[in-house]
């Protein structure tokens, strides 16, 4: 049921137009006004109304007409009527309203009661200021917001009202406004009510004149926009908060950032404790926590020097029981407000007698404790305290400090979320990177990764492997991706490549059987199903009795070498396509280096970088090699400091130096083997004389029927020519037997009865390690011999 209000209809002419030009509508007022009855006009062209002889007005553009109309009575005498007409939007009809007062009547008395109360009762808080600015009159609402009785302060200038700065501030104003005869809008803030709480205010001064126009005075009248005012606020430290807060995926940063924040718009001092994760798992349990719960401060802001508020500084933990504020609120879920004027601060903090010293010290009165909550999780808890402020926390101020709090929050999770996985993925890198490089007869090496600074963790990686005859394969390579599954691949292509070195393929033939172990991780892909997995690396292989080292890249950087006596420069190699494309070849070049030539094995991530180009890397790389002698750690240091200052890097780093050494010509020794199975013998003794040679007599023994094993084998199983080399450095004896015959031999266990089969089986257990390898000419048989005691 509609309500009913005491509106007389008949006091207003109303008539409806549709689009059309037909009358609509058409009520009692109109009747009076006009004569005609609904029935008569309702329904017909409104122009029959016109009185003869009048134009219809043309149809404005606007949404509003107003002007003065001769209508026809329907008596037939002319009535001029003044009319407003809203054309109404087309959703509301389209139609024109046409509408004029019937009882407009006198001009109000001056003693009419309505015209006094206009002034008094206004809900408007208005004064009246004479020529002299004194006060002459005030309204009941702004005596109200005054706080006295207007009759009291009558005579008054409102500097001697207010009292304050700003008082005199908008009494030039109205000094200005009395002088010009113009009007002025002045903001103002002030404190007003029993709490003294900051109040603002929109004034209007307007100059009072006479019927001559002469300003007799100033009339200010003033609005409250405090909630306005408050609203902004809150939303401007909101859509701070909002920029500001997580600008890093670093938990402790963004905590930071979220005390910086608040201090001292919201509060005069912050701290922000989070809740150590459990050791077990690393995971926070969902829901409130249990109490009392270690905390400990990341963060904290004062807005006075020297932060005075902080019982102790960030990184360490203390224990918060259940009636403290911050327990409290934990086991709550919900922010907790304490403070002096509900009399319950010292209360609270009464579990810790020196926190209640430190608040009485400094005239704390307010705090106000909020969980920081992300996801169902309980984060911790942001305390916000107020000291130099002189208002307590209000339930505005808690609901502020809860959305900036649930925000940080968020960026909290997320940058914990993401050095979780960050350490994680860098625990997995570093157990799968090489611990310590092996020391070579063929190199000197030195190597450096350094994780990216602002992105997860990638798939580089690098390598030095020992191969048989004293060469040593030289690897590096990058998973394309960043997280824990890059750095899983990357474990698997490093096993796969010194799985393929142990076999000892060449550099382009390894390169394409890695290629095939890619494609196969691709199509594996993980728990997701398949998904694409790359990779560039690039593999060397160095003989340091040749002196030659052989490479091929599969889509990586191509090394610098800095030669002995020369500028460094960048080697000319094939590029190769990335790994995991299937089925496109690689190519292998072969360099003659000489000693202490050094080469440089990197990622992309070294010459790459926002702030220039990888030519521009190029050159501070080939700087950083040839600026003066060292070890390789202090070039490998040198590097890093030339193209990454900062010491931290966009994407991921490795770097591996590698010194080439050689072994001369007298640590050789070579014989061909004839095939006959009696010459074994003197062969023998031609090995022993050697070794006595080179005053390894000790080992003559074991090398002579190791020997005698090999080259026995390559006579019975082999094909001629066949070839003996023994090689010696400090730490090995290596003997090889090569000859043209593919097939490779095998160990196998002898039974009893048998005359053969317990050769190789001799050797395995006599050398640290053996192995064959197949060659251009056929294959090599190898074993090798360890100088050290016990060993």
């Amino acid at each position: 049921m509609s309500p009913v209000y005491p509106f007389d209809d008949a006091a207003t002419a109303r008539a409806v137009v549709d689009e059309r030009g037909l009358l609509a509508e058409w009520n009692e007022g109109a009747r009076r006004l006009l004569g005609w009855a609904p029935e008569e006009v309702v329904g017909g062209p409104a122009g029959r109304l016109l009185a003869e002889g009048a134009q219809a007005p043309a149809v404005p553009a606007e949404h509003r007409w107003t002007g003065t109309l001769d209508l026809r009575h329907r008596d037939g005498h002319t009535v001029p009527v003044w009319l407003l007409a809203h054309h109404r939007r087309p959703e509301d009809g389209g139609d024109w309203l046409l509408v004029t007062p019937l009882e407009g009547g006198p001009a109000p008395a001056p003693d009419d009661p309505l015209l006094r109360a206009q002034l008094l009762q206004s809900p408007c808080a208005v004064a009246v200021y004479d020529g002299r600015l004194r006060l002459h009159a005030v309204n009941d609402a702004m005596a109200e917001v005054i706080g006295v009785s207007g009759e009291r302060l009558r005579g008054l200038r409102h500097s001697e009202i207010g009292g304050r700065p700003h008082s005199q501030d908008i009494e030039s104003y109205m000094l200005r406004v009395l002088d010009t005869g113009r009007s002025h809008d002045v903001r103002t803030y002030v404190s007003t009510g029993e709490d003294e709480r900051l109040s603002a205010w929109l004034a209007r001064v307007s100059p009072v004149k006479d019927a001559d126009g002469r300003v007799l005075g100033v009339c200010v009248a003033v609005h409250d926009f405090t909630e306005q005012y408050r609203a902004r606020e809150r939303l401007q430290l909101v859509n701070e908060a909002s920029a500001r807060i997580g600008t890093t995926l670093d938990v402790t940063r963004t905590a930071q950032e979220l005390a910086d924040v608040c201090v001292p718009s919201l509060a005069d001092f912050v701290s922000v404790y989070l809740v150590d994760p459990p050791e077990q798992d690393g995971e926070l349990p969902i829901g409130p926590l249990k109490v009392p719960v270690s905390l400990r401060r990341v963060a904290h802001r004062s807005a006075g020097p020297g932060e005075p508020e902080a019982m102790f500084p960030p990184g360490r933990s203390e224990v918060y029981p259940a009636v403290s504020p911050q327990g409290a609120a934990l086991l709550a879920g919900q922010p907790i407000v304490v403070s002096q004027q509900s009399g319950d601060l010292e209360k609270w903090l009464a579990w810790d007698p020196e926190r209640v010293l430190l608040a009485r010290r400094l005239g704390i009165h307010s705090t106000m404790s909020v969980p920081i909550l992300a996801r169902g999780v309980t984060l911790g808890v942001a305390v916000f305290t107020r000291f130099q402020h002189p208002h307590p926390f209000m339930p505005d101020d808690v609901l502020l400090a809860e959305d900036v709090t649930a925000r940080a929050a968020v960026c909290i999770d997320n940058a914990r979320r993401y050095s979780r996985e960050r350490e994680t993925a860098l625990a997995l890198q570093r157990s799968l990177l090489p611990r310590s490089l092996p020391r070579t007869a063929g190199v000197q090496a030195a190597s450096r990764y350094l994780p990216a600074a602002r992105a997860d963790v990638g798939g580089d990686w690098f390598d030095v492997i020992p191969l048989s005859g004293m060469r040593v394969a030289l690897v590096v390579g990058d998973v394309i991706g960043h997280g824990v599954r890059a750095s899983a691949a990357m474990g698997r292509l490093r096993t796969a490549v010194r799985t393929l070195a142990d076999i000892d393929l060449a550099p382009d033939e390894l390169l394409t059987h890695l290629d095939d172990v890619v494609v196969r991780m691709s199509a594996e892909g993980g728990d997701d199903g398949p998904g694409e997995v790359g990779a560039t690396c690039l593999y060397a292989v160095y003989d340091p009795v040749s002196r030659r080292c052989t490479l091929a890249r599969a889509g990586h950087p191509s090394p610098v070498l800095l030669p002995p006596d020369g500028p460094p420069h960048r080697i000319d190699l094939p590029a190769g396509p990335p790994l995991g494309l299937g089925g496109l070849p690689f190519e292998s070049a072969v360099l003659e280096l000489r000693e202490d030539s050094v080469l440089s094995f990197y990622t992309d991530g070294l010459l790459e970088s926002r702030e220039r180009d990888v030519e521009a890397g190029y050159r501070l790389l080939c700087a950083a090699l040839a600026a003066g002698a060292g070890s390789l750690e202090e070039t490998c240091d040198r590097v890093l400091h030339a193209l990454l200052p900062g010491g931290s890097a966009g994407d991921d780093v490795a770097l591996l130096l590698a010194r080439t050494k050689g072994l001369p010509a007298s640590q050789v020794a070579t014989w061909d083997i004839p095939d006959d199975p009696s010459l074994v013998a003197p062969i023998r003794k031609q090995v022993v004389e050697q070794l006595d040679d080179w005053g390894l007599s000790m080992a003559a023994f074991t090398a002579e029927l190791v020997v005698s094993e090999l080259v026995t084998n390559a006579i019975r199983y082999g094909a001629p020519p066949i070839r003996l080399r023994l090689i010696h450095d400090e730490t090995h004896l290596i003997c090889e037997v090569s000859d043209t015959s593919s097939t490779a031999p095998h160990l196998r266990r002898a039974k009893t009865w048998d005359e053969g089969g317990r050769g190789l089986l001799l050797v395995a257990q006599l050398t640290q390690r053996w192995g064959s390898r197949h060659t251009p000419e056929g294959k090599t048989i190898w074993a090798e011999l360890s100088l050290l005691d016990g060993e």
